[in-house]
């Protein structure tokens, strides 16, 4: 061997081989077509600059943006059979449960957590699309009714992040026995006098739309979220008449008052703080409920004149 052979030749074979780029890097808007790349997206909390389209986050990265400096202490749910009903379709359940798991990195659909919010301590239960859409089976309503037992017992403020497309059909009545279970797990917070605030995330379907989600003291939409318990279709097939086209929308239970508010990503937690210190009658920190900048509207005052008052601080 010579020193062709042995370092040019690999050398040139190395320049011209093609090299292996993630197919990931760029991500798709829904609504406009607009590309992203990846790390603005995770930059901008997963919303689309542009557009301001709210794609879908994990439940991790959700506590990340939610918990001061991304710190919090997972609450454990006891443990349940993995396939009780030794359900199969296509696949046998329990391959699904450990595809998702791989996937995933999750045990189950939720994830509890406890940390503090703008220095609140505070409980909060995160829905993830990942595991099979975020379904409610014994796991999930484990985990619920276990951060709803300790925001009870240590009198904590609770915020659900819900993100579902209904019960587990995998699990059959052990599925839908969670629905009851965690409407009890609410009213032991109420009777604790502890706030429940629910953040209805794209999408809150099904049964948890029937139950839990739609049991909180003040309720929260992100723009453009779909929100409802059956389909449109099927709606539209049972009472044979053209829906809205916005119908099911954050937007449109907001026109007609089945949630409180729309509020975008990057002010959620602002918001959430805000209530929590009004319903526990903490020091206010902020005025009009959080906003450090003004209410929630995305539309810039006209004028000077119009702009809001600068935020008071409460020493």
């Amino acid at each position: 061997m010579n020193w062709i052979t042995s370092y040019v030749r690999p050398k040139i074979s190395n320049l011209l081989q093609r090299k292996q780029m993630p197919d990931n890097l760029w991500v798709k808007c829904p609504q406009t077509g607009e590309m992203v790349f990846h790390k603005d997206l995770e930059a901008n909390m997963g919303v689309i600059p542009g557009s301001g389209y709210h794609m879908r986050i994990s439940a991790r990265e959700r506590l990340h943006y939610f918990f001061d400096g991304g710190e919090y202490e997972p609450i454990e749910p006891p443990k349940v059979a993995a396939d009780p009903l030794k359900f199969r379709d296509k696949t046998r359940y329990s391959d699904k449960l450990k595809e998702h798991r791989r996937n995933t990195e999750m045990e189950d659909s939720v994830l509890a957590a406890r940390g503090k919010a703008d220095d609140i301590e505070m409980v909060a239960v995160v829905h993830d699309m990942r595991f099979i859409g975020g379904s409610l089976g014994m796991a999930a309503g484990e985990a619920i009714v276990a951060a709803m037992e300790t925001a009870a017992r240590d009198r904590l403020p609770l915020v659900l992040f819900a993100a579902s497309g209904g019960a587990r059909m995998q699990e059959g009545i052990l599925s839908l026995m969670q629905m009851p279970r965690t409407t009890v797990g609410v009213e032991l917070m109420k009777e604790a006098g502890c706030p429940y605030i629910v953040v209805l995330t794209n999408p809150t379907t099904g049964g948890v739309s029937a139950s839990y989600a739609m049991l909180g003291d003040i309720h929260i939409a992100e723009p453009g979220a779909v929100i409802g318990f059956a389909g449109r279709r099927v709606i539209e097939q049972t009472i044979r008449e053209k829906l809205p086209d916005d119908f099911q929308t954050a937007e449109y239970l907001e026109e007609h008052g089945m949630v409180d508010m729309v509020v975008p990503r990057h002010k959620l937690k602002s918001t959430i703080t805000g209530f929590v210190a009004l319903l526990t009658k903490a020091p206010a920190r902020r005025i009009l409920l959080g906003f450090e900048n003004g209410p929630v509207s995305q539309t810039p005052p006209q004028s000077a004149a119009d702009a809001p008052a600068p935020a008071a601080t409460a020493e």
